[in-house]
């Protein structure tokens, strides 16, 4: 009942994701310690824009879209898969990519060009890359593609109820196994995943605080986007809720965005060795690295969930790394 106030989507996941223990951390780090399997929405590889990308191409189709234009880094997730989804409801694909184009195409690269989606290498600067994307949207449709253009990480509006939505199937979950979380750390990049938890957390009245590890943007300039973003969301359901206080921090970001450093390396170790899992160099890697942190310097105790946001395909990118 309490979904009927979210926009339309569609049915392209597998859900509800597992919510597992950590069986092996817990003893090691001291803490109760769970994690939200967002590796397995599974189309398209799996990940958090899988839940976005549900109702930002319901709209998509609702407006006759026949093209999709969208924007990341060379190793978006994100892209990926728009790029795969795209294939999937026969839409032709556009990415943006910021960056030079590499002698070798691999991780979500590699996966882009097997779904057949056009690549356009502009220059590192996101601006420019905006720049871009506006002028492809206008040439798109001269050509009378019937574009439509999905933001940067699918956080929008629309893209953020993919969270409110995950919140609330979290909720669920955690019903049935008796459970109530402290905290609940998570990788903060576009700010559409958190906003979205947040938006749920208040629907809830849940007292679980939120952790974003940012992995690029600095605390102040990705604090504003998030809060901003959730109250636009807020005002799109005609809803009043209050944001709830979180935490974002930015000390985990390292040399800079999608430039894995030891440390990063050392928590992807950990969670592959202790628990079998894989976790990406440039999102769940440095949230992790957080949440390690974090618990050694006794930040956090108690019940912790940490939300696997998926990834995992970009890592082959960085293979010769490890």
């Amino acid at each position: 009942m309490r979904k009927q106030f979210l926009s339309p989507k569609l049915h392209l996941s597998s859900l509800p994701t597992p919510l597992e223990a950590l069986k092996n951390l817990q003893a090691e780090l001291g803490l109760e310690l769970y994690i939200k399997r967002d590796d397995l929405t599974s189309v398209g590889g799996g990940g958090n824009k899988v839940r976005k990308l549900e109702f930002l191409l319901a709209d998509a189709l609702a407006c006759g879209a026949r093209t999709l234009l969208t924007i990341g880094a060379l190793q978006s997730n994100h892209c990926r898969q728009t790029a795969l989804l795209g294939a999937k409801l026969n839409l032709e694909v556009h990415l943006v990519l910021m960056g030079e184009m590499p002698d070798s195409r691999q991780g979500n690269l590699f996966l882009d060009r097997l779904a057949g989606a056009r690549i356009h290498f502009t220059g590192r600067e996101r601006g420019e890359g905006q720049a871009y994307l506006e002028r492809l949207f206008e040439e798109s449709k001269q050509k009378g593609l019937e574009p439509y253009v999905i933001p940067y990480g699918g956080s929008n509006e629309l893209g953020v109820q993919g969270y409110i939505a995950a919140w609330l199937e979290l909720e669920e979950q955690a019903k049935e196994k008796g459970l109530e979380f402290d905290f609940v750390v998570l990788p903060a990049s576009s700010g559409g995943t958190i906003a979205g938890i947040l938006i749920g957390q208040a629907l809830t009245g849940s007292h679980t605080t939120s952790i974003g590890i940012s992995v690029g943007p600095s605390k102040g300039e990705l604090e504003r986007e998030i809060i901003e973003l959730a109250q636009r969301t807020i005002k799109k359901l005609n809803i009043q809720v209050p944001i709830p206080d979180f935490w974002l921090l930015d000390e985990f970001i390292g040399p800079g965005y999608g430039i894995l450093d030891q440390e990063t390396q050392e928590a992807i170790k950990v969670m592959a060795r202790k628990e079998g899992l894989l976790l990406d160099p440039v999102y769940t890697g440095k949230a992790f690295k957080g949440l390690l942190a974090l618990a050694k310097r006794k930040e956090i105790k108690g019940r912790v969930l940490f939300w696997h946001t998926g990834g995992i395909p970009g890592l082959y990118a960085y293979a010769s790394i490890f």
